[in-house]
C-alpha cells in the first residue's frame, strides 16, 4: 500500500479520498488554488501545495504543477477524485512517465472511452447493445443534417468527448437541428476543447441506470450492482438511488453482464460506471462509459459496506479484487441527493457566497454527509456550487425516502440561496414516491417541483410568529440577568405597560410580502390576529428545533428555527416556508430598475451576443449568452423595445450586475 498519495483534487471531493487514506494510515498531500487557500481538504489534508490562480485552467487543470507539487512532496501515487484531470489521457501518461501511480484505468481505456463516439464502435464491435445513430468521423455540418435525417427525429446530439450533459441537446423537428448543432458544439468547444457530436434517436421517456464496476491488474472484472439516475434536471442528476425500483432480478443480470463486458473490451483497471439508457420496456442500449469514480458513488458503499475508493487505492498498488462477483449482496436502499447553492425559482441559478449558517442532520448509520465546506466558507464563482452531498440508507425504498424527507427538514442554509426546498417537493412527489420518473420528467413538469409564490396560510403564519415571539422572550430574559434590575417588568420582551394589555406586532416578510400579526400575551401563551383571522395560542414549547403547541385547541408539532433575523418552518404538508424578520413599524418596498436595461446575475463570460444597438426586439427575445459556473445562461429582452446599447462583447469577462444592454426609455 502507498505510503503517500496526492489528492489532485478540490472541496468534497478531495475531503472524501484523504478520509479513506487517513483511516489506511497514509498520509495526504492536498493541492490548492487563490480562492481555495483557507477551503476545508486544505486543511484536512497531512498538507496542501498551492498551484495556481482561481480558475481550474490556472490551477486544478494544470497536470505539470500538480506533476512538481507529486514530486516535490514525495507522493508515490496521484488520486484525481473525479472531475478535472481524472479522465485526461495525457495526465494519466504522464504519471506513468514520471513513475507516479495513477489511481484510475490505464490511459488506453480512458481513450477508448473519452470519446463517445470511438466508444460506441467499441461497443458494436463487442455486442453491447447501441442506441441507433451516427458516431463517425465526419463532422461536416451538412454532412451531419443528412445523418440526422436518416436516424430520424427525435434525436440527440451529444459531445463526443463530453459528460455531464455539456453539449447536449435534444432536437425535436429537422428545422430545428441547425441552430441545436451549433449551440452543442459552442458548449462541447468550452467544456471539452472539442467540437465532434455524435448523433443518437432519442428513446422517449427513458429511464438512466449505471453499473459500477471494477477490474484489477490480474484480468478480473465484476459489477457492483447498479444505481437509477433518472430523475434529472437538463441531463444532469439530482436524485441517486440503489436499487432500481424498475429492475427485476432478470434485467439487472442481463445488464450486469453487459456492463462487465463493456470494461472486458478495454482491459478496465480501477472503478468505472456504465452508463444504460433504459426504455419504458425495458430495453437497454450502452449510454457511455465514466472511467473514474461517480459522484453518486456512495449509495453503493451504503448497500454493499464497502469502501471504493479503498477499493481503488488497492488495485492501483496492485493488490486483486477484494470480491468475486457471486459474493456481492446488496442489503437495504440508499438515495443521494446535493445541496446546491443555486435558485430553482430563478432557473437553477447558480449563487456564491459566504454561509453565514449551514445547519445539516447529525450523522448516523441512516445518514451520511459527503461535504467540503462548514459555516462560514464561502461558495465561490469558480467552482461547482455543492454545498454537501446527502445520503440517507434504510432497510426498504419507503424508509429510505422517509428518513430522506427527516434528513432535509433539519438542513438550514443562510447566505447564498439554495435547492432545500425542491429536493423536499421532489422526495414527496408520487412520481418519485412510485418510482416513475423518467430522465425527461423534471424538464417537462418543474413547474410541479417549485415553490413559486406559495402564499403562508394564517396557521402558518401564526407558528411563525409565536416561534419568533418565544425567542425574543427568552433572548431578553438572558440579557436582562446580566443587567441591574432582572426582575424590573420593563426587562420583559411581552410590551407590558401600565393600564392596558400589551400588544406586540410581528412583522415577517417572505418574497418582499410583508405581513403583520399582532400578539398579547408571553411566556408561551398568545392571542394572535392576522386581518381578520385570530388565532389562541397555548402551551408552546421550543426545543432541538421542533415546536409544540396548542393552537385553538389543537396540539400542534412543527419543525421551526427562530432568531433575530428570519423564522424557518414547515407546516404539515411539509411545505418549507423562511421569512425574514421585519422592523414591526418600517416599511421600505423595494423599488426595481424597471424593464430598461439587462445585467449581469453574476460573473461569467459572453459567449454570444445576438443583437445590435438600434435593434428593436421583442419581450422575450434571446439577446445574449453568457456562460457561468459551468452552464450557459439566456439573457432575454424584459420587454419589447429599441435597444440603445451594448457594453458586452463576445468573449469578454463580465462581473456580477454589470448593466450589458440598455433600452431606449
Amino acid at each position: 500500500m502507498f505510503k503517500r498519495v496526492l489528492i489532485a483534487n478540490r472541496g468534497e471531493i478531495a475531503c472524501r479520498v484523504i478520509r479513506t487514506c487517513r483511516r489506511l494510515g497514509i498520509h495526504t498531500i492536498a493541492v490548492y488554488s487563490e480562492a481555495d487557500r483557507d477551503a476545508q481538504h486544505v486543511r484536512l489534508a497531512d498538507e496542501a501545495w498551492p498551484i495556481g490562480g482561481p480558475r481550474p485552467a490556472d490551477s486544478y487543470l494544470r497536470g505539470d504543477a500538480i506533476l512538481d507539487v507529486t514530486r516535490t512532496s514525495g507522493a508515490q501515487a496521484i488520486h484525481p477524485g473525479y472531475g478535472f484531470l481524472s479522465e485526461n489521457t495525457g495526465f494519466a501518461r504522464a504519471c506513468s512517465d514520471a513513475g507516479i501511480v495513477f489511481i484510475g484505468p490505464r490511459p488506453e481505456s480512458i481513450d477508448a472511452m473519452g470519446s463517445k463516439a470511438a466508444a460506441k464502435a467499441l461497443m458494436e464491435h463487442h455486442e453491447v447493445p447501441l442506441v441507433p445513430g451516427y458516431h463517425g468521423d465526419n463532422q461536416d455540418a451538412a454532412y451531419l443534417a443528412d445523418q440526422a435525417r436518416k436516424t430520424g427525429f427525435p434525436l440527440m446530439i451529444k459531445a463526443a468527448a463530453g459528460g455531464g450533459g455539456k453539449g447536449m441537446r435534444i432536437v425535436r423537428v429537422e428545422k430545428e437541428f441547425a441552430d441545436a448543432l451549433a449551440s452543442a458544439q459552442r458548449e462541447a468547444a468550452s467544456s471539452f476543447g472539442d467540437t465532434r457530436v455524435i448523433l443518437e434517436r432519442y428513446v422517449e421517456h427513458p429511464r438512466h441506470i449505471e453499473f459500477q464496476v471494477f477490474g484489477d491488474t490480474h484480468g478480473n472484472v465484476i459489477h457492483l450492482n447498479e444505481r437509477e439516475c433518472s430523475a434529472q434536471r437538463r441531463y444532469q442528476k439530482v436524485l441517486e438511488e440503489t436499487p432500481s425500483p424498475f429492475l427485476t432480478p432478470e434485467r439487472r443480470k442481463a445488464m450486469g453482464e453487459a456492463a462487465v463486458a463493456a470494461a472486458k473490451a478495454v482491459n478496465y483497471v480501477g472503478a468505472g460506471t456504465v452508463e444504460f439508457i433504459v426504455g419504458q420496456d425495458g430495453t437497454f442500449f450502452f449510454m457511455e462509459m465514466n472511467t473514474r469514480l461517480q459522484v453518486e458513488h456512495p449509495v453503493t458503499e451504503e448497500t454493499l459496506g464497502l469502501d471504493l475508493v479503498e477499493w481503488q487505492l488497492r488495485i492501483a498498488s496492485g493488490e486483486a479484487l477484494p470480491l468475486k462477483q457471486e459474493l456481492v449482496h446488496a442489503r437495504g436502499h440508499a438515495i443521494e441527493v446535493r445541496l446546491y447553492a443555486e435558485d430553482p425559482d430563478q432557473n437553477f441559478l447558480p449563487g456564491s457566497g459566504k454561509l453565514r449558517t449551514l445547519r445539516l442532520p447529525a450523522p448516523s448509520r441512516h445518514v451520511r454527509l459527503d461535504g467540503g465546506v462548514v459555516e462560514g466558507d464561502t461558495v465561490t464563482i469558480f467552482y461547482d456550487p455543492m454545498i454537501a452531498k446527502l445520503i440517507v440508507y434504510d432497510t426498504d425504498r419507503t424508509q429510505a425516502l422517509q428518513r430522506l424527507r427527516e434528513a432535509l427538514a433539519e438542513c438550514d442554509i443562510v447566505g447564498p440561496k439554495s435547492n432545500i426546498a425542491f429536493l423536499e417537493r421532489l422526495v414527496r412527489h408520487p412520481v418519485v414516491v412510485e418510482g416513475r420518473i423518467d430522465t425527461g420528467y423534471l424538464d417537462r413538469h418543474l413547474d410541479e417541483f417549485l415553490t413559486g409564490d406559495v402564499a403562508p396560510s394564517d396557521h402558518v403564519l401564526f407558528a411563525a410568529a409565536t416561534a419568533a415571539l418565544l425567542h425574543d422572550e427568552c433572548a431578553v430574559a438572558a440579557g436582562a440577568l446580566h443587567g441591574n434590575d432582572p426582575y424590573s417588568p420593563w426587562s420583559r420582551a411581552d410590551a407590558w405597560r401600565i393600564g392596558h394589555a400589551g400588544k406586540r406586532i410581528v412583522a415577517l416578510s417572505i418574497r418582499e410580502q410583508r405581513y403583520e400579526i399582532e400578539a398579547h400575551g408571553h411566556d408561551g401563551h398568545y392571542q394572535l390576529q392576522h386581518g381578520e383571522a385570530h388565532g389562541d395560542v397555548q402551551g408552546v414549547r421550543h426545543q432541538d428545533g421542533i415546536l409544540s403547541a396548542r393552537f385553538d385547541g389543537q396540539g400542534v408539532r412543527l419543525p421551526v428555527y427562530a432568531d433575530a433575523q428570519r423564522v424557518s418552518l414547515h407546516d404539515a404538508d411539509g411545505q418549507r416556508y423562511s421569512f425574514t424578520r421585519a422592523a414591526a413599524f418600517a416599511w421600505e418596498s423595494k423599488q426595481g430598475q424597471g424593464g430598461n436595461q439587462i445585467i449581469a446575475p453574476m460573473p461569467g463570460r459572453i459567449v454570444l451576443v445576438k443583437a445590435n444597438a438600434g435593434d428593436h426586439v421583442e419581450e422575450g427575445q434571446e439577446l445574449l449568452v453568457m456562460e457561468a459556473m459551468k452552464m450557459e445562461l439566456a439573457l432575454k429582452a424584459p420587454r419589447s423595445g429599441t435597444i440603445e446599447n451594448i457594453s458586452a462583447t463576445q468573449g469578454e469577462f463580465v462581473e456580477a450586475d454589470a448593466v450589458l444592454v440598455r433600452f431606449t426609455s
